[in-house]
């Protein structure tokens, strides 16, 4: 459904994006991550058919960018991090509005509003003014303005930015019910685990280049470097974590702190036959007091961590 080969994107010197090879199949939730200034927003605004790219190519649903825009827009969304203007408006004008710029007309128009609203949950905002709502009610706006004219492709470039956790919960379960009804969605977020929780496959894009891209399951077997146990003693950490170094199948141990409460961190060899039950018994036999041992969970917070080093474009 969105493919793109080779695209770039360049602002003078500055390469922004940089041979980007992506492939999106129909009806997936792809989630689009990277640190701020790698590339996401100018992605999904040269997918928008907002921006022109400097070389490669994009399409979508097998239509090309730049050349066939026409028959693209009718049947994406786009929805940016902030909504915009509009704020003199009641919530049902506002939709009106857009729903005749996308050449919905008479009833066949009334009947999109009404079910925007209600499938955003906003229709007892319908009287209420843009200017008043809430941040979050305003972001289900601009999901419902893109929804009017029932597009295939969604393109969501942080769509829970600034929300409170309500929010963002409420968010979420409407992207999932839009993406249980096929639609196909790109969404960009720094909210890492929630992406994980939401889409089917996602992808790391790191100054430009997109550096991994598949589903969330494979993203975490390719950031795995073994299995690191987080152990908390009553106190001498850095004595308990010598002497846990050297010990056979580990091959590294850090003290770190974390809200104010150190831990030993002890990453053990992904092929290593020692036993977990050795580190607590040397500890414990030296005098150390244990206070708590669990193995670290790897998710996609901790993928993204050890695929990237931070850089941008």
């Amino acid at each position: 459904m969105i493919q793109t080969t080779n695209l770039t994107k360049k602002y003078g010197e500055l390469v922004a994006l940089d041979n980007l090879n992506l492939e999106i199949a129909e009806g997936e939730c792809y989630g689009f991550i990277g640190p701020n200034g790698a590339g996401k927003t100018t992605t999904i605004k040269i997918l928008s058919t907002l921006l022109k790219p400097s070389w490669g190519e994009a399409r979508i649903d097998g239509k090309v960018i730049g050349y066939q825009n026409a028959e693209i827009r009718p049947i994406i969304g786009y929805v940016p991090d902030f909504m915009g203007a509009y704020d003199d408006m009641i919530v049902s004008e506002y939709l009106d509005f857009f729903a005749t710029c996308y050449g919905l007309g008479g009833s066949k128009r009334r009947q999109a509003v009404k079910d925007v609203l209600e499938l955003t949950d906003l229709s007892y905002k319908s009287d209420s003014q843009v200017a008043s709502l809430s941040r979050g009610m305003s972001q289900r706006l601009s999901i419902a303005r893109v929804l009017l004219h029932d597009p295939k492709v969604l393109l969501l470039d942080e769509p829970a930015s600034g929300l409170d956790p309500r929010a963002r919960v409420e968010i979420r379960a409407l992207l999932k019910e839009l993406h249980n009804m096929g639609k196909t969605i790109l969404i960009s977020s720094h909210i890492l685990h929630e992406l994980a929780e939401l889409c089917t496959s996602v992808g790391i894009v790191e100054q430009g280049k997109l550096l991994y891209s598949g589903r969330v399951d494979d993203i975490l077997a390719q950031a795995s470097v073994g299995t690191v146990i987080q152990i908390e003693l009553t106190d001498k950490h850095e004595e308990g974590a010598q002497l846990l170094r050297g010990l056979d199948g580990v091959s590294s141990v850090d003290v770190v702190t974390e809200n104010g409460t150190p831990r030993i961190d002890v990453t053990i060899d992904a092929h290593s036959t020692l036993d977990f039950a050795e580190l607590p018994n040397r500890l414990i036999a030296q005098g150390f007091r244990l206070k708590a041992m669990q193995t670290e969970p790897v998710n996609l917070e901790t993928a993204f961590m050890r695929l990237t080093k931070g850089l941008v474009s």
